[in-house]
């Protein structure tokens, strides 16, 4: 029988699994499940010492107190809303993230969304693709310019910072509501601080969100909080799906209260079929259509960050394993 641990990665990544056994070989048995919900996990995680689970279902109580003698869970990325700290904690089983690998990819891809919504970039390559309108910027307008615009910040830590500076550069007026940052941020940076929500949303011309999903966060953003943006703004979300009514997105781009809307992240990924959101995106006759992105959860990947999170999850198991100071447990 091996003396070597076993780690189990239970989603998303597959073989070869060269990063986690570059860090863990010597110490550990790696395997990947590959499932793609929590009930596949019966009778394959329940001996393991270690668990890396990333986003595809939700790591529940009913697999936490099957786990006999796990030393920890990773969860290779930022966001650790999919696991129930909890029944964790319950079991003293501590729970690690990643907080910073994907920083520059996600403030990237907030300000890509933003620019080609902001622009009408992305409303005229949809509208010319399906022989729409005159070939001409005329169908797209108001265009207004965005330097001197307000670019809203939803949270404003490691991303939401980086998203701020990027916004800075294309000379608009920053501004962000985190009532858990400490005073002097918005100071240090050179952009606003407001002290409420309302506030926030008040002056939006382009929303983006940089929150974690929590009780507090879950649905902040629906038909109430988008009706208070002003007329023909944006919203960016790239932080957590649960965080946005997308249903009251849609109702929004339909009666023209948004402008636009650039969705990477959802509350159920990937969403059924008969979604409002998917459908609008999928029907050109839709009037929300031309003024939505949809992307697949994949604003924080790149080549190097992926192997950046893979590597610093394996650290992370490996530490655990030989009783070492956890770096980001959560619980």
């Amino acid at each position: 029988m091996s003396s070597l641990s076993k780690v189990v990665i239970t989603d998303f990544i597959t073989e070869p699994l060269h990063y986690e056994r570059s860090v863990l070989d010597g110490h550990a048995v790696v395997t990947a499940l590959d499932v793609m919900s929590e009930d596949e996990l019966l009778g394959k995680v329940e001996d393991a010492d270690a668990l890396m689970v990333y986003h595809y279902f939700h790591l529940t109580r009913k697999t936490i107190d099957r786990l006999t003698h796990c030393k920890v869970i990773v969860r290779p990325g930022v966001g650790y809303d999919g696991v129930d700290l909890e029944a964790a904690a319950a079991r003293n089983i501590p729970v690690c993230n990643v907080p910073d690998y994907g920083t520059n990819e996600v403030a990237d891809s907030a300000m890509s969304m933003a620019l080609s919504l902001g622009r009408g970039t992305h409303f005229l390559n949809s509208r010319l693709r399906h022989n729409r309108g005159p070939w001409s910027v005329e169908q797209a307008a108001p265009i207004p310019r965005l330097t001197g615009r307000t670019f809203a910040l939803l949270g404003c830590g490691r991303i939401g910072t980086a998203t701020a500076l990027r916004a800075k550069a294309f000379g608009m007026d920053v501004v962000f509501y985190d009532p858990y940052q400490c005073d002097g941020l918005d100071k240090s940076l050179g952009i606003r601080r407001v002290d409420s929500l309302e506030e926030l949303l008040r002056s939006a011309y382009i929303l983006s969100l940089h929150c974690p999903l929590t009780e507090q966060t879950r649905m902040m953003i629906g038909k109430e909080e988008i009706a208070m943006m002003p007329e023909g703004s944006f919203l960016i979300n790239t932080a957590r799906g649960g965080i946005v009514d997308t249903n009251s997105v849609v109702t929004a781009l339909q009666e023209g209260r948004l402008a636009g809307a650039g969705i990477d992240v959802l509350d159920q990924e990937p969403p059924a079929a008969d979604s409002p959101l998917l459908q609008a995106w999928r029907d050109p006759d839709h009037p929300a259509h031309d003024r939505l992105i949809l992307t697949p959860h994949s604003a924080f990947y790149c080549d190097q960050g992926a192997e950046e999170f893979r590597t610093k999850g394996a650290k992370e198991v490996l530490r655990a394993l030989q009783g070492q100071p956890l770096r980001n447990q959560v619980n």
